[in-house]
């Protein structure tokens, strides 16, 4: 009789020394072994890993993400294995990772929150983190599993704090290199294309970012689960490169499909805001009640944490606070 489901938790690493030591102690209750996977740290990454009881394997980094991936899962030879950056770590849920691994091969969808690029705000992403054995990596970046496997979510919490102004630049030109390299290879692929998208606004190229976010969303289906962080990225991207009427435009076209998502009308209200400003006859009258109603409907709706792409506080205090702002602003020019 086979006793319990192994299950790794594997890492690929360079220079971590900064936080590799709060994911491991923050995974190691929940997993039978730590793998990780050093391609060429030059500062204490190494040393602290080992520290940490984890095995360390090294690998000269292949320019490609899911080759790397692929190379930890077939180090940790395990039943099961969570997929974890260093920048990453257990905020809860971790108990849920036996009980989920008890059951039948599937893949585990796990929350992973991000503070975005200012730390002001906690972006949430759902992503496919948790492997049954044999299941395998695609993509040189921002790689991809590819498994017909049914994705399943589990309570699965995740801190995440490499968005941030001060880890970004280490990877924005090697990240948008790789990408560049996929898009020639799958050029009308539209995950690729979005994450394009998020490299050019990262990287300030407002222009270039509008023009791969538009064709990112003409190429997605949508049912596709990255759309609703698609969409709600695009509205306030076109409007802040000073396209307004397309964000307005791309609002309209969208306005069916997110009547639960704070999210989207949280940006539809930021939106009809800056339209305010560029048409002051009308705004007044027409546009700024418009935007007050959009935030309302925040507040009406709520949280949804499930919502892939949602930012924490946009159905309640972000919401509020430009409620109060607006109003605020409303009263003075009525005294």
């Amino acid at each position: 009789m086979s006793g319990p489901s192994s299950i790794a938790a594997t890492l690929i690493v360079r220079n971590e020394a900064r936080c590799l030591a709060r994911c491991l102690t923050s995974v190691a209750p929940f997993v039978d072994r730590m793998v990780v996977i050093d391609t060429g740290s030059i500062d204490d990454t190494v040393a602290i890993a080992r520290a940490a009881g984890a095995e360390v394997h090294h690998l000269p980094w292949p320019d490609d993400f899911a080759a790397a991936r692929n190379h930890a899962l077939a180090c940790a030879d395990a039943d099961w294995n969570l997929v974890i950056d260093a920048d990453e770590w257990i905020m809860a849920g971790g108990e849920a990772l036996r009980d989920f691994c008890a059951g039948p091969p599937r893949l585990g969808r796990i929350c992973v929150e991000s503070d975005t690029q200012d730390g002001a705000n906690t972006a949430r992403s759902w992503i496919t983190r948790l492997l049954p054995r044999g299941a395998r990596f695609e993509g040189r970046v921002h790689e991809q599993v590819a498994s017909p496997l049914p994705r399943v979510r589990l309570p699965l919490h995740v801190g995440h704090d490499g968005y941030r102004d001060e880890q970004i630049a280490v990877k924005r030109d090697r990240n948008h290199m790789l990408l560049l390299r996929e898009l020639a290879a799958l050029p009308d692929d539209a995950y690729l294309l979005y994450q394009l998208g998020k490299d050019a606004q990262m990287r300030a190229d407002l222009p270039a970012a509008c023009d791969y976010l538009a064709r990112a969303l003409a190429a997605t289906p949508v049912e596709a689960n990255w759309r609703h962080a698609l969409v709600t990225t695009a509205i306030p991207l076109m409007s802040q490169a000073g396209r307004v009427p397309d964000a307005l435009a791309l609002a309209d076209a969208e306005f069916g499909q997110w009547p639960e998502s704070p999210d989207y009308f949280f940006v539809l209200g930021d939106v009809l805001l800056d339209q305010a400003m560029a048409d002051p006859a009308q705004a007044v009258g027409h546009w700024l009640p418009l935007a007050e109603a959009a935030w309302e409907q925040c507040l009406t709706i709520g949280e949804r944490p499930e919502l892939d792409g949602s930012v924490a506080g946009r159905g309640s205090h972000l919401a509020q606070h430009n409620l109060d702002v607006l109003r605020s602003q409303l009263k003075a020019l009525a005294a």
